[in-house]
């Protein structure tokens, strides 16, 4: 994946080579998602683009492989704890960061988030080295194959699951929950927010430890596939933000959407085509979105 998970094995026939692109697709089209609606979420709030998005993916990752193969935490006690990591290094930037330049403009908040970017990715590279590390799968088992055609293995399951929960638990988030709906209304109208008593700020707070979290998350669902490394979260960052693009930022249908598709068609690239073109399928879609339809699939900002 910059990217998608490689496999062997023997010739497969066309329908079992669509069957199989359909199903790495979707796989690695989940896990965009998840980036994508990190991007969304603090869009929402701030209307910045949080171009450290990639790094909270990668820390998730190297946390998570420190907790499970140094300390030797069980995978019910090392995920959430790296989840939890994700989302405090999100609230820190927000904190340290972005709330400093309450009064400056979105492009200086934007230059910030590069820096940030580059600075965890420095602290990540002197921690854990420049080595790539390795996450086993959260359960053991062979690949599954219909006919000829490799579909996923057990780790991709997982991947397809937990985004699948994590949808729904959002979802669930802003449509119950007293810090979602407020969320909700900053997004949606953020003076008017004000105006009822909600704290602009305080819902920016948790936007970006919520992003923080997500991206935690897609980076632990994806290293048993691709490994972990100090770097991996700039290429998966930046398809994020492609996905998040592609369905119209803002929007966190679009950002799902978008992500699955993209997802579909890189894997359809790499498998038909060749797989040195299919990390340039999001940013050829990344261009041309924004010449032909810069809010996106779904329209622009319609709330979480």
């Amino acid at each position: 994946m910059g990217g998608a998970p490689g496999h062997s094995g023997p010739a497969v026939s066309t329908s079992s080579q669509i069957l199989q692109c359909i199903f790495t697709g979707l796989t690695v089209g989940s896990i965009y998602a998840i980036i994508a609606l990190g991007f969304t979420i603090i869009y929402n709030a701030t209307d910045i683009v949080n171009f450290a998005q990639g790094e909270f993916v990668m820390l998730g990752a190297m946390i998570m492989v420190t907790l499970q193969t140094v300390v030797g935490l069980p995978l019910w006690l090392a995920l959430p704890l790296s989840v939890a990591a994700g989302a405090i290094v999100g609230a820190l930037l927000e904190r340290l960061a972005i709330r400093p330049l309450h009064q400056g403009s979105i492009l200086t908040a934007i230059i910030v988030t590069i820096g940030a970017s580059i600075f965890l990715r420095g602290v990540a590279m002197i921690v854990w080295g420049r080595d790539a590390k390795v996450l086993p799968p959260f359960t053991k088992g062979g690949a599954l194959f219909v006919g000829q055609a490799y579909i996923m293995m057990p780790q991709s399951m997982w991947v397809l699951g937990v985004t699948l929960v994590v949808v729904v638990a959002l979802m669930a988030f802003y449509s119950r929950a007293l810090v979602g709906k407020a969320m909700r209304a900053v997004a949606i109208n953020r003076y008017g927010a004000q105006l009822v008593g909600i704290s602009p700020s305080r819902m920016v707070f948790w936007s970006f430890a919520l992003s923080g979290a997500l991206g935690a998350m897609a980076g632990i669902l994806i290293a048993p596939i691709t490994f972990a490394s100090y770097n991996m979260g700039t290429m998966l960052g930046l398809k994020g933000f492609a996905a998040a693009i592609f369905g119209g930022m803002g929007s966190s249908g679009g950002a799902i959407v978008g992500g699955i598709i993209l997802g579909l068609l890189e894997s359809f690239a790499g498998g038909f085509v060749s797989s040195g073109y299919k990390d340039a399928v999001a940013f050829l879609i990344l261009l041309a979105v924004l010449f032909i339809k810069p809010t996106g699939m779904l329209g622009g900002r319609a709330g979480p």
